[in-house]
């Protein structure tokens, strides 16, 4: 995950005196019967490259759209940099937006295409040359002004598109699925050379995507919505460790759900007892809880240990017997049926190769966690 410059000192959304950079209050939007935004507030400081992730439908892109004024919220405001921009139209707004399609002009060389923007608002000749020059080497497209995009790569195009944003000097930067359009090798390259853009010029980047992963690699925060809603607000290792429901735990990485009932409440644990389980479920760090509450206990594959001996101790552990083995590569993912007829995913990582590990189909073995490892959510 991308987001060293806010390891060092204490991030600005945990701080009681930081000011928001962007203020979004109340956002909704209603076409017709159908709401697209409920009632969204979101507070996204400065320098902060935030995601908004989620399926599609969800309402992602309306919120962008909003942002950028290219639609007229239903209700509700937004104030960037402290000022009030909910009635400002799109062009006197201080923000650029990168589409996924890069809507670049076709019959424009990749200079005319960055300098576009700059031309419109009659900036001088000489700065537009100077800045154009500057954002093309700081998206490494030096060398590249004469060409057409359709004499261009899609990862190329994606570069000039930002670069087009850039040179405006927006104070915010909209990007919409940017991504997109690239294969999966270019995409997790420019995934980082994107982050590394976004620091060296310091500018705040809002990005919609549906992908998990990309939001996870490179946001400072990530907001995930369903049905026009904002479920969970927080930086990625906060979202994916302690999702605050199941929808969020299902959404963000694979999980396995065990549905239970508190059976012990201590300052340290809770003791869960499910039917899926041979075992209880022991769970540290859990907020309180109180005896006979119905709760499902989640649990990362990557988390559960797989072996053939059977694990000491009588809480978070069962049995039961291997049904698949999906092989990653670098990870196998083992499914293992219980007794119950539950079945649990463990990710193991592949050490040996595939034909020397111990553990094959239809083999009966023993799976187990730490306590640390429980996450205890609502039904």
């Amino acid at each position: 995950m991308a987001q060293s410059k806010y390891l060092s000192n204490l991030e600005p959304w945990q701080d009681s005196k930081a000011q928001p950079y962007v203020s979004i209050k109340n956002f909704t939007k209603t076409f017709g019967g159908l709401v697209a935004v409920n009632n969204v507030s979101l507070s996204i400081y400065r320098g902060e490259l935030f995601s908004l992730l989620g399926r599609s439908g969800c309402g992602k892109t309306t919120l962008l759209r909003m942002l950028a004024g290219f639609d007229t919220p239903t209700s509700g405001k937004v104030f960037i940099d402290g000022i009030d921009m909910t009635d400002t139209p799109a062009y006197k707004r201080p923000v650029s937006m990168v589409f996924q399609s890069y809507a670049l002009f076709p019959h424009m060389t990749v200079e005319q295409n960055v300098a576009f923007g700059l031309i419109q608002d009659r900036v001088p000749k000489n700065e537009i040359r100077d800045r154009v020059d500057a954002y093309l080497e700081l998206v490494q497209m030096s060398g590249y002004e004469r060409r057409k995009p359709d004499q261009l790569s899609g990862g190329e195009r994606q570069r000039v598109a930002l670069a087009r944003s850039l040179v405006k000097q927006p104070k915010l930067v909209l990007l919409d699925e940017p991504l997109a359009a690239l294969d999966k090798k270019l995409r997790e390259r420019t995934q980082l050379e994107l982050v590394n853009i976004q620091e060296k010029v310091g500018v705040t980047f809002i990005m919609v995507s549906h992908d998990q992963e990309e939001a996870m690699t490179m946001s400072s925060r990530i907001g995930l919505m369903n049905e026009g809603r904002i479920l969970q607000v927080g930086p990625p290792t906060e979202i994916y460790e302690y999702p605050n429901s199941k929808y969020v735990a299902n959404f963000l990485g694979s999980v396995n759900l065990f549905d239970g009932i508190i059976v012990e409440e201590e300052s340290d644990h809770v003791v869960v007892k499910s039917t899926a389980m041979e075992k209880n479920l022991y769970v540290s760090h859990s907020s309180s809880v109180p005896v006979g509450a119905q709760i499902s206990v989640a649990i990362r594959p990557e988390k559960v240990m797989l072996t053939d001996s059977r694990p000491t101790g009588e809480h978070n552990w069962t049995s039961g017997v291997v049904k698949d083995i999906v092989y990653l590569g670098d990870v196998s993912i083992y499914h293992v049926k219980l007794r119950s007829g539950t079945t649990i995913f463990a990710t193991v990582a592949n050490l040996v190769r595939a034909a020397e590990r111990p553990i094959q189909w239809e083999d009966e073995v023993f799976l187990y966690w730490r306590p640390e490892n429980g996450i205890i959510l609502a039904i």
